[in-house]
């Protein structure tokens, strides 16, 4: 992972870490609910474009390089990133 995506994704997990506090206080504030709902949705999205920029990494730099070199490493390499794919959809 280079250093400028390496911040990009601890910036991203930071605010979606505030995001999280903000719903304990939206919680603890008995807020409405659908605003809550709405806050929820947001930080799920968030959390899935955290997850679509690794998952595409991971896909050109460790699955790509695997399969060049071809053997057992390649095909564990794509048995694991589908496996992080499926659980990325039943999410």
């Amino acid at each position: 992972m280079a250093n400028n995506t390496k911040a990009d994704y601890l910036k991203r997990l930071r605010r979606i870490e505030g995001q999280a506090r903000g719903l304990q206080r939206m919680v603890e504030e008995e807020k409405y609910c659908i605003d809550i709902l709405t806050q929820i949705a947001a930080m799920k999205k968030a959390l899935e474009a955290v997850a679509l920029g690794l998952l595409d990494e991971h896909m050109a730099h460790c699955v790509a390089g695997a399969v060049r070199a071809g053997g057992d490493e390649a095909d564990l390499k794509l048995k694991e990133a589908g496996d992080a794919i499926a659980r990325l959809v039943r999410s």
